[in-house]
């Protein structure tokens, strides 16, 4: 193994996206290997690799890390995109959860029977719009700086302007009432590592289609 960091995951966003969005705003070049079976997630679970039978896996530092959560806190830390103090640090971890709410229900949409998206679909935009996205609008008017904590990059920033574009996919003009988050989120897709994780050929991953579903029913369902 190089010493890059190796994420255990399926081929498309899920829990892993985030990570993935994280490690590349910090620069960081990882491996990836792709469950397609029942049976390679079912050796990973008896070979110890998971602590709780659950994927996203990544190898890091000589661990074997597993719960997304932890594996965030973990890489913003080590790549100090964590804060400078106990508070910054709780700032950032209030912002994350609160963005983390909002991309369960994106995470959760290929899930929807058919019946159901149009419903659902409403209540992303009526979340985005009127209780998460009002809140970084408010905090970056406030203190007029370019990031959202402590006028430094951190993993709060990577997390939402991967939501913000999230959403977007599915609800175009989200961010027409939001003109501090329209000029956030240019900012944030033209830094350095972001920008380059937009281009095409990166390891970021395309909105879940079909046999994204299927595959995931099919590993983890049946």
């Amino acid at each position: 193994m190089s010493g890059r960091p190796r994420l255990t995951y399926l081929n498309g966003r899920g829990r892993m996206e985030s990570i993935r969005w994280l490690l590349a705003a910090a620069g960081v070049e990882f491996e990836e290997i792709f469950l397609e079976t029942k049976e390679q997630y079912e050796k990973i679970i008896k070979d110890g690799s998971l602590m709780f039978q659950q994927v996203p896996l990544v190898e890091i530092d000589g661990m074997k890390m597993v719960q997304t959560r932890a594996i965030l806190s973990y890489i913003a830390g080590k790549y100090n995109l964590y804060g400078k103090d106990l508070k910054e640090r709780a700032l950032i971890d209030m912002y994350v959860e609160g963005i983390i709410d909002l991309m369960h229900m994106i995470l959760m949409f290929p899930f929807s029977p058919p019946e159901a998206k149009e419903k659902n679909l409403d209540s992303i935009k009526e979340r985005a719009t009127n209780r998460y996205f009002p809140v970084f609008e408010k905090v970056l008017k406030k203190h007029g700086q370019d990031f959202l904590v402590g006028n430094k990059f951190s993993w709060a920033d990577v997390q939402l302007i991967e939501a913000i574009l999230a959403v977007e996919e599915k609800v175009p003009a989200v961010l027409s009432g939001f003109p501090q988050l329209q000029a956030f989120k240019i900012r944030m897709s033209n830094m350095p590592t972001i920008k380059k994780f937009l281009q095409p050929g990166s390891p970021r991953k395309p909105p879940p289609d079909e046999h994204y579903v299927e595959t995931v029913l099919k590993i983890f369902m049946e």
